[in-house]
């Protein structure tokens, strides 16, 4: 039997900026509890994963445990950037939503108890 899952959206809330064709998305715990859950389960390679339909070329996260926050550079995802793109979203802040949609097992402290 799978673990129950929950939307990362339901853990953590995100920001997104670009520059050229690479996207920033941060994901920041809503409580400092989950953090570490959060770094255990989205990691570059389950981001990367996500977003393997835009063809990233590169997923690199950063730690900012001060804040429970987490930082994904991932580049080759805005077809080329504002400039270049014929893309509706070129500045890539819908890319945010569709990682706070991911679904991640559901913590233990939140898991219904039998």
């Amino acid at each position: 039997m799978t673990a129950p899952t929950i939307p990362l959206y339901s853990l953590a809330h995100g920001r997104t900026g670009d520059k050229g064709d690479r996207s920033n998305i941060s994901v920041i715990a809503y409580d400092a509890r989950d953090f570490d859950h959060l770094v255990t389960h989205v990691t570059e390679d389950a981001v990367r994963a996500l977003f393997a339909h835009r063809r990233p070329t590169t997923v690199t996260r950063y730690l900012v445990p001060s804040l429970q926050a987490m930082n994904f550079v991932i580049d080759g995802v805005l077809d080329g950037g504002v400039n270049d793109s014929l893309n509706l979203d070129t500045h890539g802040k819908a890319l945010a939503f569709l990682l706070l949609s991911m679904p991640i097992p559901t913590p233990s402290r939140l898991a219904a108890v039998p």
